[in-house]
């Protein structure tokens, strides 16, 4: 079978004018409407994506934590996970604090995904630096679709009232998974520019890996 081509996802990346305090007052607006209330649609999306985010997130990291703790002497792969890792630690950060805020409930599922994501972190390891760029490149592949598909969500939720991506819940969401789906693709790419598809029995590392995220996905949505 020909290797697969992972095409890269690539982000699209005034002056001060100082007015007197007169000018200033006069030339005020008034501050923008606060947004409606959700209705419990969106609530109940909100809900479940920052659940199953969070669970991503813890995942990612522990992924990250166990590679590292192979590879913590290795000159070349040490800067590079350790890079990644602490990307991960900033999203689990952030939506451990939307969790907190919106008081969702986490994952029930969480002491699972602990044991799975460090011992998939480190398992791929052992097996050399090749399968754990596999497992990076399939991990970040699913998590990157994931994050693109909360995002038309979110957006076909709101088309009729694009306030709610002025200000509010939506609107921070939206941010933080477009801020955060740009990392996960940068480390696809990183993960594939360090042959990931080269690795040995590619094409099964590769396929396993998605097939257990996008089952933890669906479990950690709804439990």
């Amino acid at each position: 079978m020909p290797p697969r081509i992972i095409i890269p996802y690539r982000r699209i990346i005034t002056p001060a004018i100082r007015y007197s305090s007169t000018a200033a007052a006069s030339s005020s607006t008034p501050a923008s409407n606060p947004p409606r209330p959700l209705t419990q649609k969106e609530h109940d999306f909100l809900e479940a994506a920052l659940r199953v985010n969070q669970a991503g997130e813890l995942g990612a990291n522990l992924i990250y934590e166990g590679q590292y703790a192979v590879f913590k002497r290795d000159a070349k792969l040490k800067p590079l996970i350790r890079h990644m890792w602490d990307q991960e630690v900033h999203h689990l950060k952030k939506f451990d604090e939307l969790i907190a805020k919106h008081r969702v409930r986490p994952t029930a599922m969480r002491p699972l995904w602990n044991i799975a994501g460090y011992a998939l972190g480190v398992g791929t390891a052992l097996l050399g630096p090749k399968a754990a760029m596999a497992c990076t490149e399939a991990v970040e592949t699913e998590i990157g679709g994931h994050y693109n598909n909360q995002l038309r969500v979110l957006l076909d939720m709101v088309k009729d009232d694009p306030d709610l991506l002025k200000n509010g819940e939506i609107k921070e969401l939206v941010d933080t998974i477009r801020q955060f789906r740009d990392d996960e693709l940068e480390h696809l790419d990183t993960a594939v520019e360090h042959d990931a598809q080269k690795a040995e029995g590619y094409e099964v590392l590769h396929n396993l890996i998605r097939g257990g995220c996008k089952a933890a996905i669906f479990v950690s949505e709804r439990v």
